[in-house]
């Protein structure tokens, strides 16, 4: 970022005001250690963009009236399960669906294990930086906007490969993690489990300042508060779906501390206590568990020692890697993708023997597939923000963690500061 285009910038802040109120929340927004929070720069995002060669994910229309106006793209393998479980996997900012499917692996399990995926891909007119708009309430709440979208790509999914309704997970990261947030507050009777990585509990922001300021210093809040976010977003009242949560402990872009906040959502809702009830090592990184009375693991949580802000990547327990490096997917010596899908149960079913029981249940998925899915009605799509959540950080690190140097006190440049804020905000260029 040039001087002139700081200067330029500057010169024009008076004009912010007008979007969201972000001028008048600027010096609260932004004030505590936003210098450390944004990391090392803007990154390299154009690798994210690329469009992956040879994606084997096909794109489907007609799956709704699509209020988010996303698009729907899906993987099923050619030895798919009887009744088969589905996965959603939401990309980060500045990736597409390919692209981050051919580096977390997803489409890899996938064939192995036999289920189906789904990846919604947002559209840069919704939002400039390719983010799912994670935190405005009209794409947050149950029937509107982009989450409405994705539930009817799922209904789509399920009528079209006889889907097992009761094995149905969801996953992101960043913006998508935080999307996927907001899709097990929302829709919590469609999922069985999720998994969030280096996102935001669900509800913490409705506009671009409370959006930068969870991002960057994630304050606490109480448990009960948290988890009323939940409760009040649907009519449902339980059973809740399990939850996988992964942070990196250097992540600049978004705070490690929300993964705490996440936990402690999801564990008030599940009337959980909050000290773990296990605490080990998986692959060289602190892992926590808590579980219920029947000792089915209900929420866990992975701290990546030293990893800045992306998706961990490594060999799996089964000596297979999926995935590849890129753009905010980061080789950590342990393969994320790999334990969410043992997590969601995945793992196990490799193959299941078809049955009198599985013959039935066929048919009725035949039948339902013939009729045309009930849509919830389409809310009016307000003009959006531009994106919040832009990945900042590029760094990657090797199996072995490698600390990182702290940042340097001195002198703050004020104007590169409020620069980079706007940048990550995606209200400049």
């Amino acid at each position: 970022m040039s001087l002139v285009k700081n200067v330029e910038f500057l010169r024009r802040l008076s004009k912010l005001h007008e979007i969201n109120g972000f001028g008048n929340g600027l010096g609260n927004g932004l004030g505590n250690g936003l210098g450390t929070g944004l990391g090392t720069g803007l990154g390299d995002i154009a690798r994210g963009l690329t469009p992956a060669a040879h994606s084997p994910l096909l794109e489907i229309t007609g799956f709704g009236a699509n209020p988010g106006d996303l698009r729907m793209l899906s993987f099923v393998p050619a030895k798919l399960q009887q009744m088969p479980a589905l996965v959603v996997v939401l990309h980060g900012c500045g990736q597409t669906a390919a692209g981050y499917d051919l580096g977390a692996g997803w489409s890899t399990l996938a064939e192995r294990y036999g289920f189906a995926l789904l990846m919604p891909e947002q559209q840069r007119a919704n939002n400039a930086q390719g983010c799912f708009n994670w935190f405005n309430p009209e794409d947050t709440a149950r029937d509107q906007g982009e989450a409405c979208s994705i539930r009817q790509m799922i209904a789509r999914m399920v009528a079209d490969h006889g889907i097992d309704q009761h094995r149905i997970f969801v996953t992101g990261l960043s913006a998508g993690g935080a999307m996927t947030s907001a899709m097990l507050a929302t829709y919590p009777e469609v999922f069985y489990a999720g998994a969030v990585i280096a996102g935001l509990p669900y509800g913490v922001a409705s506009n671009v300042r409370e959006a930068l300021n969870g991002m960057l210093q994630s304050p606490s809040r109480p448990a009960g508060e948290l988890g009323d976010l939940v409760r009040n977003a649907s009519a449902h009242r339980g059973p809740w779906p399990k939850l996988s949560v992964w942070h990196g402990s250097a992540d600049r872009t978004v705070n490690p501390a929300n993964a705490n906040e996440i936990v402690k959502q999801w564990l008030d809702v599940h009337h959980l206590p909050p000290a773990p009830m296990s605490e080990g090592m998986v692959d060289g990184y602190p892992h926590r568990v808590w579980w219920n009375d029947d000792g089915e693991t209900i929420v866990e949580s992975y701290t990546i020692t030293d990893m800045a802000h992306g998706t961990p990547l490594g060999i799996a327990d089964n000596d297979e890697r999926y995935g590849a490096e890129g753009a905010f997917l980061i080789e950590a010596g342990i393969s994320s993708s790999h334990h969410i899908a043992s997590f969601f149960g995945l793992t196990e079913r490799v193959s299941q023997p078809r049955n009198a029981e599985a013959f039935a249940k066929e048919s009725v998925a035949k039948t339902n597939a013939a009729k045309p899915a009930a849509q919830p009605p389409v809310p009016v799509r307000t003009p959006d923000v531009a994106a919040v959540l832009q990945p900042l950080s590029t760094l990657q690190r090797t199996a072995k963690p490698k600390p990182q140097p702290k940042p340097r006190r001195g002198a703050i440049d004020v104007g590169a500061v409020i620069t980079r804020a706007l940048t990550a905000a995606g209200l400049m260029k």
